[in-house]
């Protein structure tokens, strides 16, 4: 399974002009996991547990949980962390619109 889900993270974000939306978090914190990601349009989802998948979390430096990173064309664009109390303060609204410019700044 976690061959797949890195499998699946590297074609993403391979994926020219493809926005990928990830989410870091930890199997320990699954209370706090951010219940509305799959909701999210226009974009590939996949998801991360850092308690497995240590290089991925290195790699991009997740330092607190959930941590949710935009990438466009493979490359960081966005990144919204939890408060000290591992809760994700940004919400689906303010993702989305951000999501929303970075395809029509295509246009």
């Amino acid at each position: 399974m976690n061959k797949i889900i890195l499998m699946l993270l590297a074609f993403s974000l391979s994926a020219s002009a493809q926005i990928v939306v990830t989410e870091f978090n930890a199997e320990w914190n699954a209370a706090n996991k951010v219940e509305w990601i799959d909701k999210l349009s226009d974009c590939d989802i996949t998801k991360v547990d850092i308690g497995k998948e240590l290089k991925l979390q290195q790699e991009h430096k997740v330092v607190i949980v959930p941590t949710i990173i935009i990438f466009k064309d493979g490359e960081e664009i966005k990144r919204y962390q939890a408060d000290l109390s591992f809760k994700m303060l940004a919400t689906r609204k303010e993702i989305q619109e951000f999501i929303n410019e970075q395809i029509m700044s295509d246009f």
